[in-house]
């Protein structure tokens, strides 16, 4: 007689084994309408779960993270159904969930047009009418191999053959189509409903360029179809802010596939946010007590063999280059080199905490089917911190950075944030004490700023806990930003020490800390999240001074002169076209102001001032402007309203 202990702590008792989806109508019928699953102490299961001894149990429902996965991996399944019906002789490989959905590459004799992804919809759709049940089987290795090879499809065969050999395998049913997968899925295929097939691209099969192209379907998967209608919604307002149009419309950067691609080219317009970006981010380093570092692109590939990048990241860095017969590497992080600068001496606990910032540049080996604008390059800008302090100053250096990462994010306008604090692992470095303590302090930081966090249990790295947060745009997305990430490893590694009060020989602790993540992607970022309307003190521009005529140029250059003084980034438009076109390709270029002058501007001193989004702000003499904009600019008020 299995008893059953519920998240709340309740306990049923029952006369007999029951099925996961049993359990569920017996707790109530709302809930066995909306479940798609089962944790079974701690374990995710399909609804089909036997549950025949006493258990921890816990419905899993489609409106829960953990539910939603279930739905976009059966719907994933869905979708290479529909495909084999419709086209049996496309071999099936894989189809993982991603962040929002889900995706299915296969092998095709030919690219998958609109029409067909049209038709694979249709189809899909008759497949959950039929509400096909999904029925799971477990079956030996070889077994496996010898039923995806009857079928035809060899891509299976290659995964189940990198399977250990004594390792039996779960397959998936639902009507003729069977799916290699460990699962779970939900009950049937009447569950499903609320989706949508968004695009085709090609990818490598095992994401290797040696290997054949195969068509890779990507799709979206929600619990209801209002949600599924304002994701899609939210994907077309995405689309028009995409930064790789955005980006070239104003020629802000570009990046150039005859330099290999990944590789971002900052044009001056987008350069000159750039620098604007990184002046106020050293600013308020400065401010907040840092020391800013610059250290070299490469570094002697021992160095990174003692940091353990070459043991455990090597996939992800470019092939070393040899000078004199020795093998240097570009670097794909710049944490060894701030180590280095710390062991030039013998330091003192009264050092510490020691705070050092760079904009340092880094190079990841990114594969060509990853990269993506700016928001996956081979080349970028960290805005790396590494604090190094004693185990009693981890709460206040904690609280430092949580206060100027808000301080630096709230100017760009980010004050909505989804906040993990990650744990423990198994098989981490470090004392029990230490882990304890360092967790302690983070939590107690996140405490005395206000911040809501949740806590994801053991997701920590092996060499520490750490504080991840992510920021939300305009339109609702949510972008991993902002990392601080503590490590006992790379010290213990490098030897690091300090000469303790007590005149011993202590380790201290390092703090990693990025607020940005990366500059080029935090651009990337920006230009989304503004539409390309940066505020005044972001602009490129701030504003475009138009004469009506020739015979009004001169004073158009005096005016810009005049403004230039005030600290503004000022420009004229001095060709010979009518007002209306310059005031149409200047809002085009999503320039805040438009000074237009003529006859009687020059006459009484001032300027004809409209707004990018067409407002006529009237009649402003050429000082007042200046100042007026001067302190909208010193404050990087995100609105361009006047005071």
């Amino acid at each position: 007689m299995p008893e059953i202990r519920l998240p709340d702590g309740s306990v049923r008792s029952f006369s007999a084994p029951l099925t996961g989806a049993e359990l569920a109508r017996d707790i109530g019928a709302g809930l066995a309408k909306a479940a798609v699953g089962v944790r079974v102490d701690g374990q995710l299961r399909d609804l089909s779960t036997v549950l025949d001894h006493d258990v921890e149990v816990s419905i899993v429902t489609k409106d829960s993270a953990e539910g939603l996965d279930i739905l976009r991996h059966s719907t994933a399944h869905l979708l290479a159904q529909a495909v084999k019906e419709l086209f049996p002789a496309v071999q099936v490989t894989i189809g993982p969930v991603i962040e929002n959905g889900f995706f299915y590459d296969f092998a095709a004799p030919k690219p998958f047009t609109p029409e067909d992804l049209a038709a694979i919809t249709a189809k899909m759709h008759e497949l959950v009418q039929a509400d096909l049940p999904v029925q799971r089987e477990l079956v030996s290795r070889d077994a496996a191999i010898q039923r995806f090879h009857a079928m035809g499809e060899e891509y299976k065969v290659q995964i189940i053959k990198d399977i250990p050999a004594a390792e039996d395998l779960s397959l998936y049913r639902q009507g003729d189509f069977v799916d290699l997968c460990r699962g779970p899925h939900v009950p049937r295929t009447g569950v499903l409903g609320a989706f949508a097939l968004r695009s085709v691209a090609g990818a490598y099969w095992r994401g290797d360029s040696r290997n054949p192209m195969l068509q890779r379907i990507y799709g979206t998967a929600w619990a209801t179809q209002k949600e599924l209608d304002a994701f899609l919604q939210q994907q077309a307002e995405a689309e028009r802010r995409d930064h790789r149009k955005i980006g070239t419309e104003l020629e802000l950067f570009s990046i150039q596939e005859d330099a290999g691609g990944g590789l971002v080219f900052w044009h001056p317009q987008g350069a000159r946010i750039r620098k604007v970006i990184e002046d106020f981010w050293r600013a308020a380093h400065v401010d907040s007590g840092y020391e800013l570092l610059f250290t070299p692109h490469i570094a002697h590939e021992d160095l990174w063999y003692t940091s353990g990048h070459k043991d455990f990241y090597a996939e992800s860095m470019f092939q070393p280059m040899e000078d004199e017969g020795q093998p240097y590497q570009l670097k794909p992080m710049n944490c060894p080199f701030h180590i280095l600068i710390y062991k030039s001496k013998l330091r003192s606990y009264r050092e510490l905490p020691i705070r050092w910032a760079e904009l340092g540049t880094v190079y990841r080996h990114e594969m060509s089917g990853a990269l993506h604008g700016l928001m996956r390059v081979r080349g970028f800008t960290q805005d790396d911190a590494h604090i190094f302090c004693r185990p009693d100053q981890i709460e206040s250096e904690i609280a430092g950075v949580l206060q100027l990462t808000q301080k630096i994010l709230g100017t760009f306008g980010f004050d909505r944030y989804e906040i993990n604090l990650s744990t423990r692992p198994e098989g981490s470095v470090g004392s029990d004490e230490i882990w304890e303590t360092a967790t302690a302090a983070l939590e107690a930081a996140l405490r005395r700023a206000g911040l809501a966090y949740q806590v994801d249990a053991g997701g920590g790295a092996f060499y520490g806990p750490k504080i991840d947060l992510k920021i939300e745009d305009a339109i609702g997305r949510k972008w991993q930003c902002s990392t601080i990430q503590l490590d006992f490893n790379l010290p213990e590694r490098f030897g690091m020490e300090y000469v303790a009060e007590d005149s011993s020989r202590q380790v201290p602790i390092m703090i990693h800390r990025a607020i940005f993540g990366s500059v080029e992607r935090f651009f990337g970022v920006l230009i989304e999240h503004y539409e390309g309307k940066f505020p005044l003190w972001l602009a490129p521009t701030q504003v475009v001074v138009a004469p009506i005529s020739e015979q009004h140029s001169a004073y158009a250059e005096h005016v810009a002169k005049q403004l230039q003084g005030f600290g503004l980034r000022a420009e004229t438009d001095l060709r010979s076209e009518k007002i209306g076109y310059k005031i149409r390709a200047h809002t085009l270029r999503r320039v805040p102001f438009m000074a237009v002058v003529g006859e009687r501007e020059k006459g009484e001193g001032t300027i004809s001032l409209r707004d990018r989004d067409g407002k006529d702000l009237g009649s402003i003499p050429v000082e007042i402007l200046g100042k007026a904009l001067q302190r909208l600019n010193s404050r990087r008020q995100q609105g361009l309203e006047l005071a």
